[in-house]
């Protein structure tokens, strides 16, 4: 574990470890292992959701590529129920300390809204085997993320932070949520690349002609 890092306690809320590390400053770097090992157990869920949220907020072109990768792994971990892990490839990239601390200013208030209204509920859907399938769906999802897709950002990722906050909460009405914004996110995606491939094929010929 890093200098000055602690494992959180599984009752301190997310918002509060990101705050803390935020205000870290005897460190000059933030890395995604420094998140891992802060945040123990609860990792794979309140990871999924630090990654997927900057998605949601307008940033550069390539954000969503960048931080699909730590996605697409954490996803499949919480598919098959294996404990968090990041390669050192990923678990090694980091961020300025100042950039990380402005990145939190963003999503904190966000998080700590959702905290306000999160409760164990129906956590029969926020626990195996149900799990699994929400990471089978998480996956998918940042797939999507992933891939250079119009209007594929947003969607996707609102799934991926009511999922990831679902399943961290034990919250079976947010992982429904998440369910619902998730087959939305995947229709709109669809119609996008049917609409993209139907215009290719429209165009191709007319090109070569």
């Amino acid at each position: 574990m890093a200098p000055g890092l602690s494992t959180a306690p599984p009752s301190r809320a997310l918002s509060a470890v990101l705050r803390a590390l935020a205000a870290d400053t005897s460190r000059e770097r933030i890395a995604i292992g420094d998140l891992l090992a802060a945040l123990g157990d609860r990792a794979i869920g309140a990871l999924l959701f630090v990654f997927a949220f900057p998605n949601v907020l307008p940033t550069p072109p390539g954000t969503s590529t960048v931080l699909g990768a730590p996605l697409i792994f954490l996803a499949a971990q919480l598919m098959f129920g294996w404990r968090p892990w990041l390669p050192a490839v990923v678990a090694k990239r980091s961020m300025a300390q100042a950039d990380f601390a402005g990145l939190v200013k963003r999503i904190a208030p966000w998080l700590e809204r959702a905290e306000r209204l999160l409760r164990p509920r129906w956590s029969g859907l926020a626990r195996r085997p149900m799990e699994h399938v929400v990471g089978a769906i998480c996956l998918l999802l940042a797939i999507i993320l992933v891939l250079p897709i119009p209007l594929g950002n947003v969607l996707p990722a609102l799934a991926l932070c009511g999922l990831a906050l679902g399943v961290l909460e034990r919250d079976g009405l947010w992982v429904l949520a998440g369910l619902g914004t998730a087959v939305a996110a995947v229709a709109v995606v669809w119609g996008v690349v049917f609409a993209l491939v139907k215009t290719a094929l429209f165009l191709l010929p007319q090109i070569f002609q």
